[in-house]
């Protein structure tokens, strides 16, 4: 069954909420939400609309960069994805840049994760 766009959208922002707070947890003294779910939630919603918006033209700009590091240079660019989220939305602190890439690996590997056993349920039913 073919979802809808807005569903899609729902389902993104919970895996990138999902996805910070995990990040949150894992590098707790490098990244500070003031332990408010609220503000991953409204984190989570930022990180959707700039990998929504932002990111597909960051990808087309970088796509040298990415094929010549036969696309670890991905990494990066999900880490700066969520660096410009933390500027974006102060009150979500990441201590540094290595911080955001190693919090882009986890929201990754969250996503991952998800869209798997999203798949596996569909193609169940």
């Amino acid at each position: 069954m073919k979802h809808n766009l807005i569903y899609r959208f729902l389902v993104r922002w919970l895996v990138c909420s999902l996805g910070l707070w995990i990040a949150a947890g894992l590098l707790n003294s490098h990244i500070t939400y003031n332990n408010r779910l609220t503000v991953i939630i409204v984190a989570g919603l930022v990180l959707a609309i700039i990998n929504a918006v932002l990111r597909p033209i960051i990808i087309i700009l970088s796509l040298p960069a990415i094929l010549l590091t036969l696309g670890l240079f991905m990494i990066v660019i999900n880490g700066f994805m969520v660096f410009l989220v933390s500027k974006l939305y102060t009150q979500l602190h990441i201590t540094g840049f290595w911080t955001a890439i190693f919090a882009g690996v986890i929201i990754g590997f969250v996503n991952y994760l998800v869209s798997a056993i999203l798949e596996m349920r569909e193609t169940k039913n």
